[in-house]
């Protein structure tokens, strides 16, 4: 039996909030830290929670801070969350294409599963969706 999170260094609550933070860099290109208020809002978490994963974050070597509060993906976390980000566009395709899941419902649960699929499963289901011909959602 695997272990329940094989193939992730952290819980589901951090990779949302790596994830999270990636999406708001994408979605200012050219910043490269942005807010934990922003990210506070994005999750709909209180900024107190954004603090607290943010130490683990830190701690971890996912994230850096400046002393005025932004917040930076290091390399690491960077490639951690867009593995995150590209395993949910993933997901939401698939259930959306494959299964033709309502929009909202597909990205809601795709933010659930990301979380549990180990590296070899998720390496087959790209092939899968790849052979199949789905184009991965883009990055929204």
């Amino acid at each position: 039996m695997r272990s329940k999170n094989e193939g992730h260094a952290l819980t589901s609550a951090g990779e949302d909030y790596l994830e999270a933070i990636y999406r708001l860099m994408l979605a200012h290109p050219g910043d490269d830290s942005v807010r934990s208020v922003d990210v506070s809002e994005l999750l709909g978490v209180s900024k107190a929670s954004v603090n607290k994963a943010l130490t683990t974050l830190k701690e971890g070597g996912y994230v850096d801070q400046t002393r005025y509060g932004r917040v930076e993906l290091t390399e690491t976390g960077k490639t951690y969350a867009a593995e995150v980000w590209r395993r949910h566009r993933m997901l939401r395709s698939f259930l959306r294409t494959e299964l033709g899941v309502d929009p909202v419902v597909a990205n809601d649960e795709a933010c659930i599963m990301e979380h549990a699929l180990s590296v070899d499963t998720t390496q087959r289901l790209m092939a899968y969706l790849e052979r199949q011909g789905v184009v991965i959602d883009g990055e929204k």
